[in-house]
């Protein structure tokens, strides 16, 4: 497991560039001391501070994992977004440098790329490309801007999400445990191709590695893993969690924390898992994509059953990310899911009607029908 010691910075000047800043990362992990040393486009602190009108509120995008996001344009019209991290935040810091290291060393039409950086006047700043659509949640959990994607595009944008993991995984130089897959940090590019983001909290794991273990479990409830949430034990599968919990998310529009129900008082991997023993998997599906998606029911039944296979309790018996894009990608016959992690009953408080007033039970072995 590597940990960052030292963090020295080089600025060289390059002729009609903004320049070019050097990072050096000394390490220290399980084979001794080494390090990285990462070249990127240095940014200065007034163009920025220009292309975002002095970080106003009105140029603010939301909040990373670090500090806030804003919308910029460039001089030549280029738009960026610019990872400010807050001052006050020593987490962030660790974040910064970990994003850093992570992302400035990966390309993949997939994941968001990282333009360059600032490190002047006691900033620290990330400059990304501009995703004009924004977040995959301002979407699928949007009632209005939902109906803009149909059974095709949310197809597409679980194909995407899956080879970008994939390339994490196993396909870049470095492997990668993203640790924090969520709607959030999947943006959207003009065409609606999706792009991991926010690499704040990611793990990179020797090439021999699939994972490790913790004492600070860091992430989103609702999308970790059960061994990563009670135990601290994060893996490769650990993501495959998280991925199958996005891909339920993205085919019923509805988030896995807080769902609701009128039949039932099941989280959304609990309603997904009894739609599907019981045999009626299309209950599952977000109401627009289900008037239109009667011509691609044996793709839309598929995406469910990968969803449930990735959601299984046990880290062995989920696939890995490069035999879920093969079963997105092909007809090849699929396994029979186990029950999922975190197959949660929600309880309601005596003299309560409604879920809206419930708390969570332990996780509970509810036989399938």
């Amino acid at each position: 497991m590597m940990c960052f010691c030292l963090w020295v910075i080089k600025r060289k000047k390059k002729k009609r560039t903004e320049g070019i800043t050097r990072l050096y990362f000394e390490t220290y992990g399980g084979n001794g001391k080494g390090a990285e040393d990462l070249e990127l486009p240095l940014f200065d602190f007034t163009t920025l501070a220009t292309a975002t009108n002095g970080f106003s509120k009105n140029s603010m995008l939301g909040e990373g994992g670090f500090g806030l996001v804003y919308k910029g344009v460039l001089d030549d019209g280029k738009e960026i977004a610019v990872k400010r991290l807050s001052k006050d935040s020593r987490q962030g810091l660790k974040e910064f440098k970990n994003e850093v290291s992570c992302i400035a060393q990966l390309q993949h039409r997939n994941l968001v790329m990282l333009l360059g950086c600032s490190v002047q006047e006691g900033e620290r700043m990330l400059v990304y490309e501009y995703m004009p659509n924004k977040s995959l949640d301002s979407f699928i959990f949007d009632k209005k801007q939902s109906h803009a994607l149909d059974w095709h595009m949310r197809y597409n944008i679980i194909n995407g999400i899956a080879r970008g993991l994939l390339y994490l995984h196993q396909d870049s130089r470095l492997r990668i445990i993203h640790r924090d897959l969520k709607a959030s940090n999947v943006l959207l590019d003009l065409e609606m191709n999706p792009k991991i983001s926010d690499f704040g909290t990611a793990r990179i794991c020797a090439e021999t590695e699939t994972g490790a273990n913790t004492t600070r479990v860091v992430g989103t409830y609702g999308y970790m893993s059960p061994e990563y949430a009670t135990d601290g034990v994060f893996s490769v599968k650990s993501d495959v969690y998280s991925f199958g919990v996005l891909l339920l998310e993205i085919v019923s529009g509805k988030r896995n924390k807080n769902f609701t129900h009128l039949d039932h008082n099941l989280n959304l991997l609990g309603h997904a898992w009894r739609t599907y023993t019981d045999g009626n998997v299309l209950d599952v599906l977000d109401e627009f994509i289900l008037k239109s998606c009667h011509e691609h029911e044996f793709e839309v039944f598929r995406a469910i059953q990968i969803g449930l296979l990735c959601v299984q309790q046990y880290p062995a018996d989920r696939p890995t990310m490069a035999t879920v894009v093969l079963m997105l990608t092909s007809e090849i016959p699929l396994p029979q899911p186990k029950q999922p992690g975190f197959f949660i009953e929600r309880k309601l408080h005596e003299g309560d009607s409604s879920t809206s007033s419930s708390n969570y039970c332990s996780v509970t072995a509810i036989a399938p029908r």
